[in-house]
């Protein structure tokens, strides 16, 4: 099949490369993002291949459609950014990665969480400065502590095992309860149990309506001061001005980010000599208390490997039987 790879970065070339090499595809790279005004790049493809902050909306599928496109194959998990209303009227197959490596977003959330609690990013700053002083830096044992995790799919899951592995007591909350995670004496309970119990709370759910900020003003009222909140699942999980308002009157302790709800004129790109327009954002970067990365939680070998064999799996499965290893559609959803 000809497909055409939008948001292409370095990495992403060489592990679709690499997967592709028995495959047998034809892919065209493009640095650009899908999006209205680059939908005609597509071409004469048979399939494109996209990334999370890709637009995949009603008018871009009917696009695609006309230029002959069958399937979106999506290198991610998520699929907020498709409109598979639209997809299923257009006769376009959408395909995801459903699992690629829980693993590395789990440990990435970890990593935050130790990183916010013992004040690294700091120490590293000043210790590079001469600065050794330790006022500011104060920690607390996660040992004993209550982490109140949202979500416990397979990313989930992991984070549990992790956080009951460092001797905290683990809450969890969601609709569909993890026997592995019951079994490991993860208790699940309310969201507004867990929110006022937790101190600490992380966010691994998809994003959808129902979740979309699923911490606003409200929640964050029911949480204890000081909470540390993570959050690598996706950005408009949490209502970003809200956050902004609980860090200020001090209800958010700590806050760590690896998503953002506006993150698409941002990460992955260098920025680094441009102006950062983003009010919202450039207002958490004035926190101490704030930790950001780029959308980098998924970002290991292993996981890039996983994407890339699956996503070129899904294509090879679509152009034997016309359907893809892991298609998601409306009807999928709604079982």
């Amino acid at each position: 099949m000809h497909v055409t790879v939008f948001s292409t970065k370095p990495y992403d070339r060489r592990f679709l490369e690499e997967a592709n090499a028995t495959a047998g595809h034809s892919l065209s790279f493009l640095d650009a993002r899908l999006s209205a005004a680059t939908s005609g790049l597509a071409g004469s493809a048979d399939a494109v291949c996209v990334f999370v902050n890709d637009e995949v909306n009603s008018d871009i599928l009917a696009s695609l459609a006309s230029m002959g496109v069958k399937l979106v194959a999506l290198r991610a998990a998520g699929f907020n950014n498709v409109d598979l209303e639209a997809a299923r009227r257009e006769g376009i197959t959408v395909a995801r990665v459903p699992a690629y490596s829980p693993h590395a977003v789990a440990e990435h959330t970890i990593a935050l969480i130790l990183t916010l609690n013992r004040s690294i990013h700091r120490a590293y700053n000043r210790v590079r400065e001469g600065n050794f002083a330790l006022d500011g830096l104060l920690g607390f044992d996660l040992s004993g502590k209550t982490a109140g995790v949202v979500g416990t799919g397979k990313i989930g899951e992991v984070v549990c095992r992790i956080l009951t592995g460092f001797g905290c007591t683990v809450l969890a909350y969601d609709p569909q309860p993890s026997a592995a995670c019951e079994q490991m004496g993860v208790r699940y309970v309310p969201l507004g149990e867990l929110l006022a119990l937790s101190d600490i709370v992380t966010l691994h759910c998809p994003l959808t309506p129902a979740t979309h900020h699923l911490i606003d003003a409200q929640a964050l009222g029911r949480m204890k001061r000081g909470v540390m909140l993570v959050n690598t699942s996706r950005g408009a999980v949490i209502d970003t001005r809200a956050v902004l308002r609980g860090l200020k009157d001090g209800t958010i302790g700590y806050l760590g980010l690896d998503v953002y709800e506006e993150e698409a004129d941002l990460f992955f790109e260098d920025l680094s000599q441009r102006f950062i327009g983003d009010d919202v954002f450039a207002r958490l970067l004035t926190f101490p208390n704030v930790l950001i990365t780029g959308h980098q939680a998924f970002f290991t070998e292993e996981a890039l490997a996983n994407i890339a064999e699956t996503t070129i799996g899904n294509i090879t499965s679509f152009e034997r039987t016309g359907q893809a290893t892991h298609e998601v559609s409306v009807e999928k959803i709604a079982r």
